[in-house]
């Protein structure tokens, strides 16, 4: 039995902090295992300029450890009135490493995303022009669209026709669901890649359906048909270069999730990479789980992969799910796979 694997340590190339009291009370929980992340801009306000953005930065970095060694990446959120100009110089000045677009009321705090994808492709062709990736919340929020059908019906409708008429733009496809999402990235060419949750390959939409609702699995976009979980695993444990690990870790108090109208959102960052240690290591494909976790990422966005190592450690028996985490605006519940995890983390 395999007691013991050393990886390169990961990135999150998904993650949600917020701000504030929250974000402290979260942040250590992924720079424990991980070296960078990129932040989501889905703030009140949203981040949309540069400024804000280094602003946000430089509180993320105050709220670390002393001693750790941590880097977010930091995206702009993109409006129909996004400056082509500051994006540039954001991008070009390090400030930002990504544009987020988030269709109007897709998700959380998202209302002022893009309504209609044409009024802001003159800012996106300056952006392909940097080199630097757009990062796709993949769903429509049309209210006559079935919310499982809104992310194949984006594909069909916004992202096809973005990647025919911008070819050379990256984009990620960010936390997809669908087998549809999986086929649209394999067929597309090197410039288009994507994220993909834990929570999603762990779960169904049984999860949060079956046997009486449970809001600490409703997440945006919904976990849909097992046959959909499926191809998300399938096109991970083959390790496939263009799929690789986003969180989407998305604390929220849980008075928030537990009400008529509960927030969007699974934090998940406290047993990551335990989780995915068992979903590779009950595949017999746990030598490709660092190619998902600290490889393909940085690869695509043309940054160096870490050089330093993380240790996850296999027990006898299976290990508990973690506590809620406290902050000073109440319980955030922890992600449960419904699942025996058997693996840890700990620093090599």
């Amino acid at each position: 039995m395999t007691t013991k694997l050393q990886i390169t340590t990961p990135d999150d190339w998904h993650l949600h902090l917020r701000d504030g009291p929250v974000m402290q009370s979260v942040l250590s929980y992924t720079s424990f295992w991980c070296k960078r992340a990129i932040v989501m801009p889905n703030l009140v306000p949203p981040v949309v300029t540069a400024a804000a953005a280094a602003a946000y930065r430089d509180r993320i970095t105050d709220a670390l450890e002393e001693g750790v060694d941590f880097t977010p990446l930091m995206t702009l959120y993109l409006t129909e009135q996004t400056n082509a100009d500051d994006l540039a110089a954001a991008v070009k000045g390090g400030i930002a490493t990504a544009v987020k677009l988030y269709p109007a009321g897709a998700t959380t705090n998202s209302a002022s995303g893009v309504k209609d994808i044409n009024k802001v492709m003159p800012v996106l062709e300056v952006l392909a022009e940097t080199g630097a990736p757009l990062l796709v919340h993949g769903e429509v929020s049309d209210p006559n669209i079935d919310i499982f059908d809104r992310e194949a019906i984006f594909i069909e409708r916004v992202l096809a026709p973005l990647h025919e008429r911008l070819p050379q733009l990256k984009v990620v496809f960010e936390h997809i669901t669908t087998r549809q999402a999986v086929e649209f990235v394999m067929a597309a060419n090197d410039q288009i890649a994507a994220t993909v949750t834990p929570h999603h390959l762990i779960i169904n939409r049984n999860a949060y359906l079956a046997g009486g609702i449970k809001p600490h699995y409703y997440c945006l976009p919904v976990a849909k048909r097992e046959t959909h979980r499926l191809a998300l695993l399938d096109a991970v444990l083959a390790g496939t270069d263009k799929f690789f690990l986003g969180t989407d870790s998305a604390p929220h108090v849980d008075m928030a999730k537990l009400q008529p109208c509960g927030c969007a959102g699974i934090f998940n960052a406290p047993n990551t990479l335990a989780c995915l240690a068992q979903l590779f290591d009950d595949a017999g494909c746990l030598d490709r789980l660092e190619g998902f976790t600290s490889v393909y990422g940085p690869q695509f966005y043309g940054l160096d992969v870490n050089t330093d190592k993380l240790t996850l450690v296999k027990h006898e028996t299976p290990q508990p799910v973690p506590q809620p985490v406290q902050t000073t605006e109440g319980a955030i519940t922890v992600f449960d796979p419904q699942m025996d995890v058997f693996w840890s983390v700990r620093p090599a």
